[in-house]
Parts: C-alpha cells; sequence; structure tokens
C-alpha cells in the first residue's frame, strides 16, 4: 500500500470534494490522510508550502496541488465513465464557476472578510451564474449533455456550498432544473461515498485507502 499516491483532504472542502470525485470515479485508490485546516501536518506543508487541500503526492514525489489537476490527472489515468468528453467546452463554465461566481459565493457567505461588502448584492451576482446553470440543465439534463461530466462535478459542490447559506432562499428561487440536478448529486452513492467521515491523520497513524471498494467494505 506504500507505493499508493497520498491525498491530504478536507472532507467539507469542495476542492476538495471534487477531487476526492474523481479519483473514485477513475477508480485510482489513494492514502487519504485527512486534516483539520487550523492544525495543517508539517508533512502537508512540506509538500505544498501554500498550505491549501487538496493535495496528491504521486509515488514519484511529483505534486499536484490543485483540485482540477487532481481531476485530470485522476481522469487521464482511468475514465469509465468519460468525464473529460467536450472538456475543452467544459473548461470555459469551470473557470466561470472558480473565478466570477466563488468571488460572489465568498462575499456572500463571508462578508466580514472583505471590506464594503454587500452579502446581498453578491448573493445577486451569484444568482445569475445560477440562473445560467439552470437553463443549460433544462435543455439538456445535465451542464454539458445528458450524462453527467467533469463540468457537474467540478462545479456542484460550490452550488452546494451556496445554496446551503440561505437554503429556504435557495429552495424559493424559480430554478427548478438547477435545485433537482443538485438534489440529485447530493443524493449520489459517489457523493455519498465521497463525503464518508474519517478522524483527523497524525504523523505515524494508518492511513485509510479511499476507494469505492474500502467504503463499500
Amino acid at each position: 500500500m506504500t507505493d499508493l499516491p497520498v491525498l491530504y483532504s478536507f472532507r467539507r472542502c469542495p476542492y476538495a470534494m471534487r477531487a476526492r470525485m474523481a479519483l473514485l470515479v477513475s477508480e485510482t485508490p489513494v492514502r487519504l490522510r485527512e486534516v483539520v485546516l487550523r492544525n495543517k501536518p508539517e508533512e502537508m506543508i512540506a509538500a505544498s508550502p501554500k498550505g491549501t487541500v487538496p493535495v496528491l503526492v504521486l509515488s514519484d514525489e511529483k505534486v499536484v496541488d490543485e483540485s482540477l489537476a487532481i481531476m485530470h490527472w485522476a481522469l487521464e489515468q482511468n475514465d469509465p465513465q468519460d468525464w473529460l468528453e467536450g472538456k475543452a467546452v467544459a473548461a470555459e463554465l469551470i473557470a466561470e464557476a472558480d473565478g466570477p461566481f466563488k468571488h460572489h459565493l465568498d462575499r456572500y457567505k463571508y462578508p466580514v472578510r472583505y471590506d464594503n461588502v454587500d452579502p446581498l448584492e453578491h448573493r445577486a451576482g451569484g444568482q445569475a451564474f445560477l440562473e445560467k446553470l439552470d437553463s443549460l440543465i433544462r435543455e439538456s439534463g445535465q451542464l454539458m449533455g445528458e450524462r453527467s461530466t467533469l463540468a457537474d462535478h467540478a462545479i456542484f459542490p460550490f452550488v452546494r456550498q451556496f445554496a446551503n447559506n440561505d437554503r429556504d432562499w435557495f429552495d424559493g428561487l424559480p430554478l427548478p432544473a438547477l435545485q433537482k440536478w443538485l438534489a440529485d448529486h447530493l443524493a449520489s452513492p459517489l457523493f455519498k461515498t465521497t463525503m464518508q467521515k474519517y478522524p483527523q491523520w497524525k504523523t505515524g497513524d494508518a492511513e485509510p485507502v479511499l476507494s469505492v471498494e474500502s467504503a463499500a467494505g
């Protein structure tokens, strides 16, 4: 097992969620090190000094410390559900989610972290992106077509975070396609496996293997 890659992760981080989903769906087992962000292990900081999750340390010591890069790396090893189909078009939508939408999400959810921020203004800015997603889903069922692909799994953890900031408000929006899409992804076996709880990892602790098989067992 020691030749498996090591993944530093934090269960509730949407960036880490999407990385774990890609590793699971690609059937790429990793040694999981669940971290607490206020007490990051020295090994993680040594591997990636920026100190954010997820961080994937490969067996050759190469470090991949961006969530989308981890998703692409895993799916390039094995992509049984064709998540990478149409990835060039998906990249544009993911960039919009990771850029302008995330900008609004952060200021809506954490307004005290920023100067002169009106959270309702940023909620409205985020809602405009949600309306775009709803239109895409109404047309085809998922963001990029009839099947869920990279875009759906890269984006829905952030929609989840946005929705949970004021669930009553979100549930009252006239966006039924988006709301069903989010509910279906949250209820999926893949996401349930992704969100399995693990204890905080500390130096010397045993490392659980993140894999569909281990979760099932």
